[in-house]
């Protein structure tokens, strides 16, 4: 795992296209990929600071098929990369800045691993805040005609988060209908693309409710404090140096960020 892990750092480092792992240090399988990508974050860490929370990716089944994983992938944030809006990012500083339109979750309760598995209804009543949220992604120019059968490698990747920007928490949520959310992204003041909460695994409580119990099935808990973006509500987006980048929620509010 650790010079799985390395290799990854390296890559990232030196700015290499996305690859898969040479064969001798590709994951088998699903349990590996994750073993991969907990050393991979852990080494990142030390530059960008603890994990912070999660992000849920390939929530769709087209999205799965894409890459041939059955299941949806979960992946870490470090708090070095979360940032409040209205935030800038340097487009110099990816290889390919990818953008992605959510709806994140701040925990106010532990969800600990003894007490999986997870219901809806547990989950939502540890959740203290919900936000609007841009995840921030970089495929390093990947080439998505070789994706199929390298599923196990995007979640080594640690399914290519850089972290997020947050809008203002809404904590008086409940009053909220989370799956009726209609979500706008525009860019530069045009839209780009429109989406619904219920477009999340159905609804993003039940995307948390997913993350909760994939994290429990690999001795993992979910903490107080913990944000999570619980997927996209709209097609990743490709913002360039001078773009800016808008999601608006509705009810929950909006999120901006400046690519400079």
């Amino acid at each position: 795992m650790t010079q799985a892990a390395r290799w990854l750092c390296d890559a990232h480092r030196s700015n290499q296209k996305f690859a898969p792992l040479p064969a001798a240090l590709s994951p088998m399988d699903v349990a590996d990929a994750y073993d991969i990508q907990g050393a991979f974050v852990a080494l990142r860490a030390k530059d960008h600071g603890a994990v912070a929370g999660y992000k849920i990716a390939l929530t769709t089944p087209a999205m799965r098929a894409l890459v041939g994983l059955n299941e949806s992938v979960a992946g870490q944030m470090l708090a070095g990369t979360v940032h409040q809006s209205p935030a800038t990012v340097h487009a110099a500083d990816y290889v390919r800045l990818i953008v992605e339109f959510e709806i994140a979750m701040e925990m106010a309760e532990d969800l600990p691993v003894a007490d999986a598995p997870y219901t809806r209804e547990r989950v939502a009543a540890a959740v203290g805040a919900v936000m609007p949220a841009l995840e921030l992604a970089d495929d390093r120019d990947a080439d998505y005609r070789q994706l199929p059968g390298n599923g196990l490698m995007l979640i080594a990747d640690n399914a290519w988060n850089e972290g997020a920007v947050l809008g203002a928490p809404v904590r008086d949520w409940r009053m909220i209908d989370l799956a009726a959310i209609h979500g706008v992204a525009s860019i530069n003041g045009e839209t780009v693309g429109e989406g619904d909460g219920r477009d999340v695994m159905g609804h993003p409580l039940d995307a948390l409710t997913w993350l909760a119990n994939n994290l429990a099935a690999r001795g993992l808990g979910l903490w107080r404090s913990d944000i999570v973006i619980t997927g996209s509500l709209v097609t990743s987006k490709f913002p360039k140096a001078g773009d800016l980048v808008r999601f608006d929620a509705g009810p929950l509010g909006a999120v901006e960020l400046a690519v400079s």
